[in-house]
């Protein structure tokens, strides 16, 4: 989830610090990155949020990968990797050779097949198995891997590119449960040599690294921080050379490009943060009418302007701007807040007002607090509900909305890779990852239909249907998409390429000036 932004958790089991490299070893002048994002886990079977898989594109390898500003997959791990068939439904790979996990062992395709299969097997509730819901088969053989598939997926490629596609040693991990012990056993472009539990992680370049990548990048110390301000704090006080996802509104609003004693890296990102809302029938915003109401309640320009100071743009579709696909399917539906509209949907669904219901979030990152105050705010102005809201620690707030506990909770979604399918299955399929309890026999049909297309163009009406499908049932209702800035100070070059929306977060980019 994509990928999930949060609060610092590393969700790791064992000692609070762990170091392959002995205490006071030379790093190597590394560059220091300052995060809020979370990381849920180290293990690429357990996590599928920002913080994570920003870890994991650094650490592993998949069998495929993005250029910068790519849309379409390269290889990575791979030599080569094609479909076999117009139906799109056998998917092949050659491995490159030399490839070396940390131990020394060489990759093999049994490698792959083992990393792919237990990210099924284990289906961990945080994990990403629903990126892999087609795959049917894996076999290996020499060097060659190939994918089964239950149906036509032309965005099968895409998927092996993200996270989920991460390739482990299997004599490493465990084959049927999350690796506990401390590290990272892949073969990307750095090495995991110390890892601090809520701190930091300090990478070392890997000379024996073959793949996309051209080059060995700085050694790097990710420095996690449990809040935008204390982010801030850690940059104003040169503790990190780079600050990123995210420092406050305020700061961000106040950047110049002109000031000689920083970089500002301003760029349109793909991340959007939704409301994401229970429909189960037992729950207080079971009945599509109320969820209707609140869709005329809500004022997204108001919480683009006041709570993020122009930062963010306003988002009306499930879809942000710049991806295939992308409408505005909800200003069409609910063009402006209208309270007597709201009113009589609510008269009509017969229920008692106000409606009461808790609207949660995830603590400490960006102005998650900001905005629940304000979206409270706009929904109690008329009466008509009565919200309560709750923040959570990221992980338990993830745990909770995978179990279906929730009535409300706003969450950010970074694309899992650069299609609009990412927006699809994932955040409004039944079964998806956000657990609304949504199930549309339509979207369902039209979320396959879209991923038989080849040419990923010609998918645009199948999911102009979805997102119209979806604000007429409101499981979730978009708010903003974010624009994504990246500051350094200015003995630091690389900052405008660390991030550019292919999911992949590019450290080995950074370099001293």
């Amino acid at each position: 989830m994509r990928i999930l932004a949060g609060v610092l958790v590393l969700a790791a089991a064992g000692a609070a610090a762990w170091q392959l490299v002995p205490s006071g070893a030379d790093h190597g002048e590394a560059i220091t990155v300052g995060t809020t994002d979370a990381v849920t886990s180290l293990d690429p079977a357990g996590a599928y949020d920002a913080g994570s898989w920003a870890l994991f594109s650094n650490l592993f390898q998949s069998l495929l990968t993005f250029d910068p500003g790519g849309t379409a997959p390269v290889p990575d791990a791979a030599k080569s990797c094609a479909f076999t068939d117009s139906g799109l439904r056998t998917y092949r790979c050659e491995l490159r050779s030399g490839l070396t996990f940390p131990s020394g062992r060489e990759m093999t395709a049994d490698d792959v097949k083992f990393s792919v299969e237990r990210v099924l097997r284990i289906n961990s509730d945080l994990g990403p198995a629903s990126l892999l819901d087609t795959l049917e088969t894996v076999s290996a053989r020499g060097n060659t891997v190939t994918f089964g598939l239950s149906a036509s997926d032309a965005t099968f490629p895409y998927r092996l590119a993200t996270g989920a596609g991460a390739i482990v040693d299997s004599t490493t991990y465990p084959a049927n449960a999350l690796r506990t012990e401390p590290g990272a056993d892949g073969t990307g472009p750095y090495r995991l040599s110390s890892y601090t539990k809520d701190k930091s992680a300090l990478l070392t370049p890997n000379t024996g690294y073959r793949g996309a990548v051209d080059g060995s990048g700085r050694p790097i110390e990710l420095r996690y921080y449990t809040d935008s301000a204390a982010l801030d704090r850690a940059y104003q006080a040169g503790q990190v050379q780079v600050a990123t996802r995210q420092l406050p509104p305020e700061t961000l609003a106040g950047l110049s490009a002109s000031d000689p004693d920083q970089r500002v890296s301003e760029a349109d990102s793909s991340e959007t943060r939704n409301l994401y809302l229970n429909t189960r029938e037992d729950a207080p915003l079971g009945d599509v009418r109320v969820r209707q109401a609140l869709a005329w309640l809500v004022d997204r320009e108001k919480l683009a302007a006041d709570v993020y100071r122009g930062t963010v743009d306003a988002l009306y579709s499930l879809i942000p701007a710049g991806i295939t696909g992308h409408t505005t399917s909800f200003f069409d539906q609910y063009p402006a807040q209208d309270a007597d509209k709201a009113r009589e949907l609510l008269t009509e669904a017969g229920v008692s007002l106000p409606v009461r219901f808790t609207l949660s979030y995830g603590q400490g990152r960006g102005a998650a607090a900001e905005e629940a105050a304000e979206l409270k705010r706009q929904l109690e102005a008329d009466g008509l509900f009565q919200v309560t809201v709750k923040g959570y620690e990221w992980t338990e707030f993830q745990e909770r909305w995978a179990a279906g506990e929730l009535d409300a909770y706003a969450v950010g979604w970074v694309a899992d890779y650069p299609d609009p399918d990412t927006f699809g299955a994932p955040l409004v399929g039944t079964g998806s990852t956000m657990n609304t309890g949504y199930s549309s026999a339509t979207v369902d049909r039209l979320i396959k239909e879209g991923q038989q297309y080849a040419d990923r163009g010609r998918a645009a009406d199948e999911f102009s249907d979805i997102q119209d499908t979806v604000a007429r049932d409101v499981p979730v209702i978009p708010l903003w998409q974010r624009k994504e800035y990246v500051v350094t100070d200015e003995a630091v070059a690389g900052g405008q390429d660390l991030m550019d929306g292919t999911g992949v977060f590019r450290l080995w980019r950074l370099d001293w000036i």
